[in-house]
């Protein structure tokens, strides 16, 4: 999944983007509202971080901003602690949820996947496909009763699949959840990592349910394919 952090302070932003990358997470960082702005309008991401405290652009100016040009991205609020005036208005700006400074990456992350998961309007966090499950929130993948260990670029392709199952997903779309901007692959990557998904979740099972579209992309089965 691909996260715009939007924070100034450069210290935690290199702790953050080392913890979202070791979760699988694909991460673009701006440091100032003028730049979060343009990236959020211009690319396409499951969740915007969005501290508070901005130069040139607060993170409530740019929310209230980024609301009224129709921008429909989940957005996770960093607050200072004890700032209950800004919850409140970010939350009535239209944030969807908050975290005061400072925290544990671990209710980052917990938070950052049940906004995910609201996206593509999931709420059990174990998705269950034919015999095959995903529970997103320890990230662990089975099919029957055989765990599979899957990397963590792996995972993240195997969960958007699935968040759209049973729909056809071009390589354009999954690359651009799957790599961040400064990432050099391009889309053609994305044929090796289902191809590595495939030998772990479908060699040895039936019925398979990674499948190929022609000229389109690919879509993991539907409940009832």
């Amino acid at each position: 999944m691909r996260v715009l952090l939007i924070e100034d302070h450069k210290p935690l932003v290199r702790a953050l983007k080392q913890g979202l990358e070791e979760e699988g997470f694909a991460v673009d960082v701006a440091y100032d509202g003028e730049e979060g702005g343009y990236k959020a309008e211009t690319a396409e991401y499951d969740v915007i971080i969005l501290d508070v405290m901005l130069p040139k652009e607060d993170g409530l100016s740019l929310l209230q901003r980024l609301r009224k040009a129709g921008l429909n991205t989940h957005v996770l609020l960093l607050t200072a602690r004890g700032g209950l005036e800004d919850k409140v208005r970010g939350l009535d700006l239209g944030a969807d949820d908050y975290l005061s400074k400072p925290f544990e990456l671990e209710e980052l992350f917990a938070r950052l996947r049940a906004l995910i998961r609201r996206g593509h309007q999931v709420k059990d966090p174990v998705v269950r496909i034919h015999d095959l499950e995903i529970n997103t929130a320890t990230r662990t993948v089975q099919r029957g009763d055989q765990p599979i260990h899957l990397t963590p670029r792996e995972y993240a392709l195997l969960e958007f699949l699935a968040f759209h199952r049973g729909r056809v997903v071009s390589r354009s779309m999954i690359w651009e959840h799957l790599y961040d901007e400064q990432d050099e692959n391009t889309s053609n990557v994305v044929d090796v990592y289902i191809r590595y998904l495939r030998n772990k979740i479908d060699k040895g099972f039936d019925p398979p349910l990674i499948m190929t579209r022609w000229g389109e992309g690919y879509l993991l089965r539907g409940d009832s394919a």
